[in-house]
């Protein structure tokens, strides 16, 4: 089930997308109540979500809305907590940044690496990417599968994780990379507004064999430069969600971004960064395309 948030005449609601995937019917349509990403979260576990899958299987579409009247948002607009960042979690990734050599590359990098991205409100598909030209002169793309927790989360067992899991997005994690080496950590070079892009919605759990092994990559202005699968991530969904909630409260709705693979700009020989004008699309294969001009 693919499940959004959307404006209708400047009024934000959460829906779910039909089978055919042309209308939005409103969850409150279907009796759910909830205004927002986050309550709907909290609301539809894996019993609810079964059950709704099965009434729009069924036929059912109360409400329905669609697609083309709608504005889609980024589905949880403006996260509870910081988003939770894994860095260099491809091993292609990790070669074209210098951080392990050709030796490493069949090494299981320990430990993880794990940041946080400050977001006051996501980036909505098809919304403007800001380059901040007085501050950036290095705007670089990063596709990303990113996990949504379905429930409150401390110290879980990996062979516990999968039942933590809401679904799985789509996330560009825009960085400035000069403001990323500059300070020698990544908070900032990542956090500037406007650097967090989501969508186009979140595909629940159910939807997606576990653990994910899905196709990602990332097009500019139509040339492809990102080309991967997340089968290929070093550190696993799993682990990373035991690891990162081991003493440390994941509330629901909490974003996980895994990390990205190999062909980000800074990796070229000749970096081709980000201007004003490209159109960036990251695809998830089983998820859609989140797709973002730069202005």
């Amino acid at each position: 089930m693919k499940i959004a948030t959307y404006s209708l005449q400047g009024v934000e609601n959460v829906g779910v997308l039909t089978p055919g995937g042309d209308a939005l019917c409103p969850l409150g349509a279907f009796g759910y109540d909830c205004g927002d990403m986050l309550q709907a979260i909290r609301l539809l576990n894996r019993g609810e979500v079964s059950r709704l899958s099965a009434r729009l299987a069924g036929g059912e579409a109360p409400g329905a809305l669609p697609l083309d009247s709608v504005t889609l948002l980024a589905p949880i607009p403006r996260p509870e907590q910081d988003i939770l960042c894994l860095g260099v979690n491809y091993a292609e990734h990790a070669l074209e940044c210098g951080f392990i050599n050709e030796a490493l590359r069949s090494r299981k990098a320990e430990p993880a690496i794990y940041f946080s991205k400050r977001v006051s409100r996501a980036v909505d598909p098809e919304a403007p990417v800001d380059s901040h030209p007085d501050l950036v002169d290095d705007l670089d793309y990063e596709a990303e599968l990113a996990v949504i927790v379905g429930k409150d989360a401390l110290n879980v067992a990996e062979s516990d994780a999968e039942s933590y899991i809401f679904g799985y997005t789509i996330l560009n994690d825009i960085s400035a990379r000069t403001l990323q080496r500059t300070h020698k950590q990544w908070y900032r070079g990542k956090s500037l507004d406007g650097f967090t892009p989501m969508g186009p919605w979140i595909v629940t759990a159910d939807e997606i064999p576990y653990p994910p092994v899905l196709d990602i990559g990332t097009r500019v202005n139509g040339q492809l430069r990102q080309n991967s699968s997340t089968g290929c991530l070093i550190h696993g969904v799993g682990e990373i969600l035991s690891e990162i909630s081991a003493g440390m409260t994941l509330r629901a709705g909490s974003v996980i971004a895994t990390g990205t693979p190999a062909g980000v700009a800074m990796g070229m020989a000749q970096p081709k960064y980000l201007r004003a004008g490209d159109v960036v699309e990251c695809f998830i294969q089983g998820i859609g395309t989140l797709r973002n001009p730069v202005k």
